[in-house]
């Protein structure tokens, strides 16, 4: 598993790292965590100050906050466009959108540059919300909904590839919690805004407003959002000579502000070879709004996005995903039929309110599967003789085998029996709870197991993820009139156990798959180095 200076081991196990030495005897030389001595940095750092592991706290923070920023915004606009009864009929577009448009996306991405997709994305969506108010016909609201579907679609990917370029593996869980809160978060926050904003304000504020976020969000991310692309001449753990820890780097200094001893202006290069001369960027460079030339293969991205449906941990990593979406879908789409009926008659701003009760799930899942799976995550590894497989990343699904069915039947069951109205708002609580998870977890597991191809395998997850929501969305009506609200939840629950369940699948086989595919995996990583658009 230690890979010298960027050479690729075919029979290492792809997601296999040995995170943790137990014994504090640095016998991997490599780079470890200033602040755990035992935790080795994973991916190996380089020694460009503008890697953006390298960066500092602060510089990171900004990046994150960036992310997040566009990860609020993007689905309060889509929201507010689909709160208007006339254009439902789009919803299933835009979701299917969402997903396929990252064969798009997600290789213009990776080959132009992370910055200028979420600008375009951002501007795009501003100038459709904008239209949405003046859109006078159904086949209107329905192009709005396609071309709103296109363009936001990097939010479902980009930002969770934008957090493994500036986190350790260590730390990614907490940062992905941190992704998942917002966008979950911002989903169910905004029939809350939206309410009142179309109340009190009138409709069309609906999109005037998420249009005003729109445009600061642009100003916003074009002054202050870094590139995070970066061309890793390396593997995985990789030996040095000195294995400097990355204590400037850690500690909360700014690289700008660091000493050359902390930050060197030239790497420690391999023995026998010419070190490297690294310049930090100018304020001016980091504007920049495409990154470096590299051969175009944007096909060539798009067709791995379409191969990795064939892989069991990449398609289960979008299978769990979008089944966690699923649920809450189907309560969503039954969260105003109940509600607003007796014995409960709430109105249409207290139907909206009780989505608060998600907005608290979302924060309970974000922290239960961020920092607290970290911390299951290394104590897992420790456990492990300090090597870390990714299917440690999967026990925190245990507590979801028994969430989902139990919020279920509290939601359906509960309702057909006139449950007192705290009963189904703590349903709505947990369902959340459960999405977050499906998120976090399903996220880290496929970028923990394919690092190096992880950009294009969240194509794939993503494109499973929306398909199975553009299927349910024509689904969950007959459904729901054939059985009744009790039978159609009973048996959501039984069906929600099972699926959930399937973690202990890949807890048990999760390594035999990664195992199978190594030798084509590494493959595709070195074709990748050789062609230049290694990440």
């Amino acid at each position: 598993m230690g890979l010298h200076h960027g050479e690729i081991d075919d029979e290492a196990i792809p997601g296999t790292v040995h995170l943790v030495e137990v014994d504090l005897s640095h016998a991997l030389h490599t780079k470890h965590d200033a602040g755990h001595k035992d935790i080795v940095l994973v991916p190996t750092p380089s020694d460009d100050p503008d890697d953006p592991l390298n960066w500092s706290p602060r510089r990171k923070l900004l990046s994150t906050i960036c992310v997040n920023t566009f990860t609020v915004i993007v689905p309060l606009s889509s929201a507010t466009g689909l709160s208007v009864s006339d254009i439902n009929a789009g919803t299933g577009y835009l979701f299917l959108l969402c997903g396929w448009g990252l064969l798009f996306w997600q290789p213009f991405a990776l080959q132009y540059g992370k910055r200028p997709t979420y600008l375009i994305s951002v501007l795009a969506t501003l100038a459709l919300t904008m239209w949405g108010p003046y859109a006078s016909t159904n086949g209107q609201w329905i192009a709005k909904n396609v071309l709103a579907g296109f363009f936001a679609a990097p939010i479902e990917a980009l930002p969770e590839i934008s957090v493994t370029d500036v986190y350790f593996s260590h730390q990614r869980g907490t940062y992905m919690g941190v992704y998942a809160f917002f966008l979950a978060g911002s989903n169910y926050f905004a029939p809350v805004i939206c309410g009142f904003i179309n109340q009190y304000q009138g409709w069309r504020w609906v999109f005037y407003w998420p249009a005003i976020f729109l445009a600061f969000t642009f100003v916003f991310l074009f002054f202050f959002m870094e590139e995070t692309n970066y061309e890793r001449k390396t593997i995985g753990v990789v030996e040095t000579s000195d294995a400097p820890s990355t204590e400037s780097l850690q500690t909360g200094l700014d690289p700008e502000k660091a000493s050359p001893a902390k930050l060197p202006e030239e790497s420690s290069a391999p023995a026998g070879e010419a070190p490297i001369a690294y310049k930090r960027k100018t304020f001016v460079q980091k504007l920049a709004l495409k990154d470096k030339s590299k051969p175009n293969l944007m096909f060539y991205r798009a067709k791995l996005g379409i191969s990795f449906l064939t892989w069991p941990v990449i398609f289960y990593a979008g299978f769990s995903y979008g089944t966690y979406l699923i649920w809450f879908n189907v309560l969503n789409a039954t969260a105003s039929v109940l509600l607003s009926a007796p014995p409960y008659n709430f109105s249409s701003s207290l139907v909206g309110l009780s989505y608060l009760s998600c907005v608290l799930g979302v924060i309970g899942g974000a922290v239960f599967t961020g920092r607290y799976s970290d911390y299951l995550t290394l104590k897992l590894v420790r456990r492990n003789q300090g090597i870390m497989e990714p299917e440690q990343r999967l026990w925190p699904f245990a507590a979801c085998v028994f969430i989902v069915p139990g919020s279920l039947i509290l939601w359906g069951v509960g309702a057909a029996h006139g449950v007192h109205w705290f009963g189904l708002i703590a349903a709505m609580f947990l369902l959340a709870f459960a999405n977050t998870c499906g998120i976090t977890l399903s996220c880290n597991y496929m970028i923990d197991s394919y690092k190096e191809m992880s950009g294009e395998a969240m194509t794939t997850v993503i494109i499973v993820r929306n398909t199975m929501s553009f299927a349910i969305g024509y689904g969950i009506t007959p459904w729901l009139d054939g059985m009744g609200t009790q039978n159609c939840f009973i048996s959501a629950a039984f069906i929600g156990m099972a699926i959930s369940a399937i973690f202990l699948v890949m807890t048990t086989y999760g390594k035999r798959f990664r195992s199978q595919s190594k030798h084509q995996y590494w493959a595709l990583v070195r074709r990748s180095k050789e062609m230049g658009i290694a990440h």
